[in-house]
């Protein structure tokens, strides 16, 4: 069986959106605060190097917020995945043809243990836990999501990187017959991303395979993703189908297009504004009272996980490595 039909659930067990969010609201008041979670120019060298990550206890603090969920049917409905077409309802209609079972993801690079593995394999160990994260797109929309999957880095140790091991460069499937947005050369495919080693271990980076509960959806990025909550979205990449560990920065879809507006960093900063528009605001979309956006909210450095995060960075300037 694969994992995708392991995981699925019959529609009649599929607890309602309505009684996801009351449960929520409900452990936190035992709780007596919020619950925890349950167990989006270019670069001529490399940045200093990697710094520990913070202790357990305050990355703890990250794993979940109070913050209003976005509705399942805005999540599913409103994002980007180009390989399905640039609009943002496009994914939500193509992505029914894309093909999740079975899946195998190749991982290889600077690592003792290299191997092309069937997803269910990639992910067996580590217990699936609950996270609810906040997404924050670099065009200035936002959401709130509570995520399922594994932490990343206990699914890389298991590859043994070596010293070389500097970053994690990340691919996603580019099938013409599956992803119609592929015949079309909006970027340079396969989409492409990466991470420096210490964020790929860092205990807030999630691979996710699923959201409220249920399996990731075709347009939400299945049946593997990453989550990079203190990134913007488009770092956190999809269908994904090849891991590497690499010794030097590695090219990323974005940053290959445009240099100058897509650093590889890409982290969350209100104070280095995209060249087109700012981000100092963001929209969290809404979904509710008959509008797609609510009211303009302040955007948070690191979107809003610094105290789990800024550690990596001390001592780097972030409007050079933006």
């Amino acid at each position: 069986m694969s994992l995708r039909d392991a995981l699925r659930i019959p529609a009649s067990e599929v607890t309602d959106e309505t009684i996801y969010r009351e449960r929520r609201r409900l452990l936190a008041a035992f709780a007596g605060a919020p619950v925890l979670g349950l167990a989006g120019c270019a670069e001529a060298e490399p940045p200093p190097p990697p710094r520990p990550a913070s202790s357990p206890a305050q990355v703890r603090a990250g794993f979940d917020t109070d913050e209003e969920l976005t509705r399942y049917e805005d999540v599913t409905s409103y994002n980007n995945f180009y390989e399905f077409g640039t609009g943002k309802a496009d994914p939500s209609r193509a992505a029914k043809t894309l093909r999740t079972s079975p899946w195998r993801v190749k991982v290889g690079g600077e690592c003792a243990k290299p191997g092309t593995v069937a997803l269910e394999d990639l992910l067996k160990g580590p217990a699936p836990e609950e996270r609810t994260y906040r997404l924050r797109c670099v065009e200035g929309w936002s959401m709130v999501i509570p995520w399922l999957g594994v932490p990343l880095g206990e699914v890389l140790k298991r590859f043994e990187p070596t010293s070389k091991a500097k970053f994690v460069a990340f691919t996603t499937l580019a099938d013409r017959e599956q992803m119609p947005g592929i015949r079309y050369r909006s970027i340079n495919w396969p989409y492409r991303e990466g991470l420096r080693i210490d964020e790929a271990m860092h205990p807030l980076t999630l691979l996710a395979t699923g959201l409220y509960g249920k399996p990731l959806p075709q347009q939400n990025g299945a049946p593997l993703r990453l989550v990079v909550p203190w990134k913007y979205g488009f770092k956190s990449i999809k269908s994904i189908v090849e891991i590497r560990f690499v010794e030097r920065m590695p090219e990323t879809a974005w940053h290959d297009l445009q240099p100058s507006e897509y650093g590889f960093f890409s982290n969350v900063n209100p104070q280095v504004d995209h060249p087109r528009w700012s981000q100092k605001t963001e929209r969290r979309i809404a979904g509710s009272a008959g509008k797609l956006f609510a009211d303009r909210i302040e955007t948070r450095m690191f979107n809003g996980y610094a105290d789990q995060v800024a550690s990596m960075y001390a001592g780097m300037d972030l409007k050079k490595w933006f």
